[in-house]
């Protein structure tokens, strides 16, 4: 099947790429408002950007009202990606639901909110790895924000962490997305493979 740009109407198009672009990584981004109101909310639109200034870039979907973490990053230009592990997975999926803007995700979901270093956003303490990030420039792309933030301050749990700055993605365990699912992400191998490898 080819499916061409004047037929995207006829199929459901967010579904078919939501369902190919993937595993997808999660950014939990903590952010905080000029008012001092916490909020801590998934997306799964999430990479990084650049590695020369070191960037991380996400996408905010709009649906109905602005996103809190929108508003939020707006007002004070700092934010914290936290990576979401297996044992986390449930409070991820709490904080993902719409609560009224002024609400604590952190205190809906039981999780403790950290102090960050860089920034004013809070991390999330249980969390393996925390990306303190300053606000680079925020994209319009039709009704999506395109959200680049630098680098500032990097934290990983020492058990997470290996030598030669690695990290452990056994130790990580993290959690991917998929079309309206996750998945663990569990098994690691080389390329290429051998016929051994497949047998």
């Amino acid at each position: 099947m080819i499916i061409q740009q004047d037929q995207f109407h006829e199929h459901n198009m967010s579904k078919l790429i939501k369902g190919a672009v993937v595993p997808r990584p999660i950014a939990w981004v903590s952010s905080i408002s000029s008012k001092g109101d916490q909020n801590l909310a998934p997306f799964s639109f999430f990479t990084v950007a650049s590695m020369n200034p070191i960037t991380l870039c996400f996408s905010v979907g709009a649906e109905g009202r602005t996103k809190d973490t929108l508003v939020n990053i707006r007002e004070t230009g700092q934010f914290v990606v936290n990576i979401v592990s297996e044992s986390l997975a449930n409070q991820m999926y709490e904080s993902s639901k719409a609560y009224d803007y002024q609400e604590d995700e952190f205190k809906k979901t039981g999780l403790k909110a950290a102090e960050s270093k860089r920034v004013q956003p809070p991390r999330v303490s249980e969390a393996p790895v925390n990306i303190e990030c300053e606000l680079d420039q925020i994209i319009e792309i039709g009704t999506n924000h395109l959200i680049l933030g630098k680098v500032v301050c990097y934290h990983i749990q020492e058990d997470v962490y290996m030598e030669r700055d690695k990290v452990d993605p056994f130790k990580l365990a993290p959690v991917g997305r998929m079309a309206g699912d996750y998945t663990y992400i569990k098994e690691f191998y080389n390329l290429p493979t051998t016929d051994k490898d497949n047998s």
